[in-house]
């Protein structure tokens, strides 16, 4: 005879110490939860509240410097450490974890305009106003040593920019035009121009490194083969790009920045448009870096803030300002993918998180998967008006806030003026421009 009885193995339910979490069974049939998205909507809800009270991105501010902040550059090795130059010609490394300045140089006469790091990290390379270029040991010299150049360029013209190559012991320097150094000659192997107007800014890509590009005062932007000895070819804008970073993951895009509030992430095979326009700022666009994993960027603006812009979206999803913060000039995005340091007029540089909500330091499994669980729930509902709303919202500056509604009521003003032509002439005679064309003057090859 076969009896039927209830079998209940206490492993399944009885704890093994006091400390242990009680095991609750649980049926994952959905006819037995018919209230399963309403509950996760209520979560989601809950967590992207949480989200902007934990959004506390400004973490410390290195002062130090006695003049404005001019251009920062990071170290390709150490993700400690950080270089920065002023207006008053002094160098300043700092060490990240420590939060204190370790080596103070006083590099050039006047305005420091750029600075960049050698690939290997053993040196970096500044510009500065006095015409000259050096090459300055990154250890702080031996007890008793001076503070002193390895290498000492003097140029015919100011320099106003540099980038040193990914691979080689090869740097680029911009001003009157583009030159090409080897580090270890005294003149440009070769000169690189294309106008008349002076270079602000000159990057090599990172993944075709013999690519570099510039961008001119005469509101051009300019690409550049090392192999080649003329330029490839350009694009024009209807005004002054200030300088241009390149993705570090897609070879061909690099985003501009530019004096019309706006910023332009172009394919450099298709010139003819952007990619995509972004914009947010409602001041000239100062400086872009973009993160090591290529899919956003960060740009400073002359507006006293900087936004976080995800590479194929047209508006930001973040922006940071303090009280303090006057004009930003510089911005960089550490290699980790974690911090964000700008360096603004006032004589400060600050340190950000990337992700404002981000618990730092080390967590415990079940509050990683917890912050896994809340993101997966967050991007599920992202698109619910009352999520939507929660998660868009930002306190801005009483001076950008009225300055964002001014431009929204001059952008629809233009719109209506245009329908209107339209409206009123011979069909096909006023043509329909899209937006991301209605800023490229022509491209030159």
């Amino acid at each position: 005879m076969r009896v039927k009885v209830l079998s209940r193995n206490p492993d399944d339910y009885v704890r093994e110490t006091k400390l242990d979490l009680q095991r609750v069974p649980r049926n994952y049939d959905p006819a037995l939860h018919p209230f399963e998205v309403a509950r996760e909507y209520t979560r989601a809800l809950n967590a992207t509240k949480l989200e902007r009270v934990f959004a506390k991105p400004f973490l410390s501010s290195l002062d130090g410097h006695r003049d404005g902040v001019n251009c920062m550059a990071k170290h390709p090795k150490s993700l400690s450490t950080v270089l920065s130059g002023a207006c008053d010609g002094e160098v300043k490394i700092w060490n990240l974890t420590k939060r204190q300045c370790i080596r103070t140089i006083q590099a050039h006469e006047g305005f420091v305009r750029g600075m960049c790091a050698r690939f290997c990290g053993t040196s970096f390379f500044t510009v500065g106003d006095d015409k000259t270029i050096k090459q300055w040991k990154m250890e702080s010299p031996e007890y008793g040593e001076e503070e002193e150049p390895v290498h000492t360029i003097l140029g015919k013209t100011v320099y106003t920019g540099i980038d040193h190559h990914w691979k080689e012991p090869v740097f680029a320097t911009c001003g009157h035009q583009v030159d090409i150094w080897d580090e270890q000659r005294t003149s440009p192997k070769c000169s690189l121009a294309w106008g008349f107007d002076s270079i602000s800014s000159v990057k090599f890509n990172p993944i075709e490194t013999y690519l570099l590009g510039s961008c001119a005062s005469d509101r051009n932007i300019v690409l550049y083969d090392m192999r080649k000895s003329t330029p490839l070819k350009k694009v024009i804008l209807n005004m002054r790009t200030n300088t241009l970073c390149w993705n570090p993951m897609e070879a061909f895009i690099f985003t501009a920045a530019n004096e019309d509030y706006n910023l332009y992430t172009f394919d450099m095979r298709f010139l003819e448009s952007p990619v995509m326009v972004h914009m947010d700022h409602v001041s000239a666009v100062l400086d872009v870096d973009y993160s090591p994993t290529g899919k956003e960027f960060v740009s400073a603006s002359f507006d006293k803030s900087i936004r976080i812009f995800p590479v194929d979206k047209g508006h930001s999803r973040e922006v940071y300002h303090t009280k303090r913060m006057q004009h930003v000039i510089t911005v960089k995005w550490t290699s980790d993918n974690k911090y964000i340091l700008c360096g603004s007029d006032e004589m400060n540089i600050r340190l950000w998180k990337a992700n404002a909500s981000e618990k730092l330091g080390v967590l415990a499994p079940r509050e990683k998967a917890a912050m896994n669980y809340n993101q997966k729930l967050k991007e599920k509902f992202q698109f619910h008006p009352q999520i939507r709303r929660i998660a868009q919202h930002r306190h801005l500056p009483k001076s950008i806030y009225c300055q964002i509604k001014e431009q929204r009521i001059m952008r629809e003003a233009r719109r209506r003026k245009e329908l209107n032509r339209r409206k009123h002439s011979k069909p096909g005679s006023v043509p329909l421009v899209p937006e991301r064309k209605k800023h490229i003057v022509a491209v030159v090859k």
